[in-house]
């Protein structure tokens, strides 16, 4: 069973997530599918839709002369948590990268995606301390739960939970990935510094790296 029609809530909940998975509906036409009313549906789109898993997508024009149906959708951010095929894909890709490739190949191919994933996001400005905590929203925003201390030396960026913790155990080279991640949005070399036995990440970024201070 899948994780969603067990843990958002409610089992109607799961099964309105499955049924918006295959195409946009109305309440009226997730009632029918459920032979419950639209009453009953409503407050569970609404949570959802509180949440971020369920947003609208346009109306539809009933067959009657009265006011046209929202039509309501999986969002698009919350699509891909939906899917648990993600983690195990990357693990196998790792682990043929590993078996077809040298390490010095892996190694730049991961930090080459790590300068490509920066990106996809915004470049913080200003100080570096500044840059730091955007960074760390930015991990914070990808799943980590993440704290920024401030060191003799710089900062340092503090992970309790590993995003990327089943991606790790097939190769755990994979913290460079992060590692240039970071480096590129706070402008400043990073140096990651993670105990791979608790999944705790730490990423060092030293005050002499930044002309600003």
């Amino acid at each position: 069973m899948r994780w969603w029609e067990t843990q958002t809530g409610s089992a109607t909940r799961g099964k309105l997530i499955a049924l918006l998975r295959r195409a946009p509906s109305t309440i009226e036409d997730l009632a029918a599918e459920l032979e419950i009313t639209d009453n009953a549906v409503r407050p569970h789109i609404q949570a959802l839709e509180s949440v971020g898993i369920v947003e609208q997508s346009g109306t539809r024009q009933s067959l009657g002369a009265g006011k046209p149906a929202t039509l309501y959708h999986i969002a698009s951010a919350a699509a891909g948590s939906l899917s648990a095929a993600y983690a195990p894909v990357l693990s196998a890709l790792l682990d043929t990268m590993h078996s077809e490739l040298k390490p010095a190949q892996v190694s730049e191919l991961l930090r080459a995606t790590g300068r490509k994933l920066a990106t996809t996001e915004a470049v913080p400005r200003g100080s570096l301390e500044s840059r730091v905590n955007s960074a760390a929203a930015i991990l914070t925003a990808l799943g980590g739960e993440i704290d920024v201390e401030r060191t003799d030396s710089g900062y340092r960026i503090c992970g309790f939970v590993c995003t990327l913790a089943s991606a790790i155990s097939a190769e755990p080279k994979v913290c460079t990935v992060i590692e240039e991640f970071v480096s590129a949005l706070v402008n400043a070399p990073v140096r990651e510094e993670c105990d791979k036995r608790t999944a705790n990440c730490r990423l060092e970024i030293a005050l002499r790296s930044d002309p600003t201070r």
